[in-house]
């Protein structure tokens, strides 16, 4: 590779075993901050989850997989209720704090396979893969539980509360993640 009329520096011949060791190490050292970089671009830094573009390309994963292997899938959306409230009355810090709450409590609450994330503010989404329509109000039940066991130790002087819908995936109408969060958008009034 030619760089300025010259031979770029990862293209020029080592001349010893140090050598090549030394432009081998500098290399993986490179590729590892880009893939860190692109492992930061998708994801959310307040809550570790994938932010929405991580969500989108880990989901559509799962959904081609799911795709191929004829298995159903079903597209979770949450959002936290009067977290406006918890920002006004407790300051920004507990609204930040509840918001990593409630992704801690799906990050748990969920199987390995599924996609959590993040989409903006107090809007979570996850997609379960493998799992047709699902008992949204076992669900609900089932985090609600978890997060008042989280808040009784915290002491915090507010409650968490979410609401919850679902899209079942269907080929036909959904191309794409995508196009079933546009459908879970509307469904949030957005």
């Amino acid at each position: 590779m030619l760089i300025s009329g010259k031979p770029h520096k990862s293209c020029v011949r080592a001349g010893t075993p140090q050598q090549e060791r030394e432009l081998l190490r500098d290399l993986a050292r490179k590729a590892e901050q880009e893939l860190i970089g692109v492992q930061m671009a998708s994801m959310d830094e307040l809550t570790l989850l994938p932010n929405r573009h991580g969500f989108l390309a880990l989901a559509q994963l799962g959904l081609d997989a799911c795709q191929q292997l004829d298995r159903p899938a079903t597209l979770l959306f949450f959002n936290l209720d009067e977290f406006k409230r918890i920002n006004y009355l407790f300051g920004r810090t507990e609204g930040d704090k509840a918001l990593k709450t409630f992704a801690d409590v799906l990050r748990i609450g969920f199987r390995e396979n599924d996609v959590v994330g993040r989409l903006e503010g107090a809007t979570f989404v996850a997609l379960l893969t493998g799992s047709g329509s699902v008992d949204i109000e076992a669900i609900k039940a089932r985090l609600e539980e978890m997060l008042d066991e989280r808040m009784a130790t915290a002491h915090s002087g507010y409650e968490i509360r979410f609401s919850i819908g679902q899209i079942e995936h269907d080929p036909v109408v959904h191309g794409s993640v995508e196009e079933m969060l546009v459908e879970a958008e509307k469904a949030l009034g957005r």
